[in-house]
């Protein structure tokens, strides 16, 4: 057995100094990857609402976005669940492709009208664009994992302006109940750096205003508990909607350019049918208000039925800006019921569905407080941790896996697509 000649603190030292400038380079691409983005967003997003009568042309911008996917994206087609599952069992490196393609994809998505958000494509982009150094600085096939999770955190802090939130995200949405802390470092090194590489390229952040956080009471924490199971629900409904939505579209329509093309007649239809735009694109404004004044109550299901159906059909974008839609608007019609003010649990519901569809209640924790300050704390990490307990096995990932389950008897390292299955097996108890 060898023994150093030198402390572990020295030894410790070049592997920092690598990894750090891994980190950067890592951050200093997502950064401006998402910049480039965010500020697209921004312009389609004006030209859209300038522009109402495109959305009848969103069934046309389906029908290419799935053609291009087909003749040049199969490889990259599962977008999130493709980086989770090469830092599980690292195969080959993530095709370059994936970032242009999932850009693309989302841009035209917005321009036309359906209800996707921008998550998805941040950290595709961010875990691709790492991934390519694993050619340049020749990785082992093992260290590739750290590179993908540093873009996958690079790319959500960079998103969404959320730096320690997107650092634990990236160590945390990988399995239930488990974090990997050997990728601390980079994570958090490329996460802080990538959101201030967007500050650098002008990107400006939402600011939601939070008017009123009350001080902790009995039934303070207890409508809280109330509110964070429903969150819960409704990250589960949520997730396993859209995926039941998917496999529909997949047995039923074999040829994949037209199943984004039905979703976009579908949407187009519902979007002159409820005669309103409020719940397509990013719907930003909308989740704003709900921190203001009561809203129409039923805005979440509006904006869940649009979401399902655009994703559900295979339009390009993420899960995660429509899932704080709809838990801003949720806790927006649950204040006065719960007698609570409405800019307190529109905050909670904004990042407690998300933490219970993603499983990710730390990170979403971390937002809260990175989003609406300190004292919301206490009441955000009781409302994340219960929604993330009622969303059971299921989520936005499928590719996740059961790290240490919510419940028994779920098998570690199961992939969550695949609990299903086993429930089904499991023999009925005497």
């Amino acid at each position: 057995m060898k023994f150093s000649k030198h402390s572990e603190q020295v030894d410790l030292l070049p592997y920092m100094a690598k990894w750090l400038v891994l980190a950067i380079i890592v951050a200093v691409l997502a950064g401006s990857a998402s910049a480039f983005f965010l500020c697209s967003l921004e312009w389609v997003t004006a030209w859209r609402e300038a522009h109402s009568w495109i959305i009848w042309f969103l069934p046309l911008a389906g029908f290419a976005v799935g053609w291009i996917y087909l003749h040049l994206g199969e490889d990259v087609e599962a977008g999130n669940n493709l980086l989770i599952d090469e830092i599980h069992d690292p195969q080959k490196v993530i095709p370059l492709r994936m970032a242009p393609l999932v850009l693309g994809g989302t841009i035209v998505s917005h321009l036309f009208g359906a209800s996707v958000g921008r998550e998805g494509t941040a950290v595709q982009m961010g875990g691709a664009l790492a991934d390519q150094l694993t050619h340049v600085f020749r990785m082992a096939q093992q260290k590739r994992r750290l590179l993908i999770m540093a873009g996958i955190s690079a790319g959500f802090a960079s998103v969404f302006g959320t730096p320690l939130a997107g650092a634990i995200f990236g160590l945390e949405v990988l399995a239930i109940g488990r974090m990997r802390y050997d990728a601390i470092l980079p994570c958090f090194i490329a996460a802080i750096v990538a959101d201030q590489v967007g500050l650098l390229w002008g990107v400006h952040h939402t600011h939601y205003i939070v008017s009123m956080i009350p001080q902790i009471t009995v039934w303070g924490l207890v409508a809280t508990l109330l509110a964070g199971m429903l969150f819960g629900l409704v990250g589960m409904l949520f997730a396993n909607a859209t995926h039941a939505l998917s496999d529909f579209m997949k047995r039923r329509i074999r040829y994949a350019p037209l199943r984004p093309f039905i979703g976009g007649i579908v949407v187009a239809v519902a979007v002159w049918a409820v005669g309103t735009h409020r719940y397509i694109g990013l719907g930003i404004p909308t989740m704003v208000e709900s921190f203001q004044h009561p809203l129409p109550a039923w805005d979440f299901a509006g904006k869940m039925v649009f979401t399902i159906a655009s994703l559900g059909s295979g339009f390009k974008g993420g899960e995660v800006t429509p899932l704080f839609y709809i838990g801003a608007t949720l806790g927006n019609a649950l204040a006065p019921l719960l007698h609570m003010p409405f800019s307190t649990l529109a905050a909670l519901g904004f990042v407690a569905v998300f933490a219970g569809a993603a499983n990710t209640p730390l990170a979403s924790t971390v937002m809260a407080i990175e989003l609406f300050g300190p004292e919301i704390g206490p009441y955000a990490a009781i409302a994340c941790v219960v929604s993330y307990l009622f969303s059971g096995h299921t989520g936005i990932y499928r590719a996740q896996r059961v790290g240490h389950a919510k419940h028994p008897p779920i098998p570690e390292d199961m992939k969550l697509a695949e609990v299903p299955i086993h429930r089904q097996t499991i023999p009925p108890e005497n």
